[in-house]
């Protein structure tokens, strides 16, 4: 799959430390209240290693990269189940681009991947999750068609 400069292939094992460190850029919008950047990076990177230790068929791991074989981000997808239907649908858990390649089409080209994914396993519906405060995501999944359907409010009980 190719957008602009950026095409994209599933992963390889020798991918592994790229996007391990590239899901550090995570955490870089800030965390939202009552989380801290540490949990979150910690968090996306115990679900890329177990992808890489133990891949399952209902998920997929893409490398998008350059002309010239640069990396420039990665998407993890991942299969979800409707709340309100019940239907499985592609699932965007996490996508980072390096700082380097960001405003090259790699995040653009990451997601055509993923409509193409979920739409070979007869999907209907592709969903992602954003922070709030990470105004720059939001506007490029906005621009590529997504829009927002619930907000998610969290309270601290403790």
């Amino acid at each position: 799959m190719t957008d602009g400069r950026a095409r994209v292939r599933a992963a390889r094992s020798d991918d592994r430390a790229f996007v391990v460190e590239a899901a550090g850029r995570l955490a870089e919008f800030g965390a939202p209240t009552g989380r801290t950047e540490e949990e979150i990076v910690a968090a996306e990177t115990r679900t890329l290693l177990r992808h890489f230790a133990a891949p399952v068929s209902t998920e997929a791991l893409l490398i998008a990269e350059n002309g010239e074989s640069r990396r420039l981000g990665f998407a993890f997808l991942e299969t979800g189940t409707d709340y309100f239907t019940g239907e499985l649908h592609g699932h965007v858990g996490i996508l980072a681009v390096s700082s380097a390649a960001q405003g090259t089409g790699a995040g653009r080209a990451l997601l055509a991947a993923a409509e193409d994914w979920s739409r070979r396993r007869g999907y209907r519906r592709l969903t992602l999750n954003v922070f709030a405060a990470n105004r720059h995501a939001r506007d490029v999944y906005e621009h590529v068609g997504f829009s927002a359907e619930t907000l998610r409010y969290v309270k601290r009980i403790d």
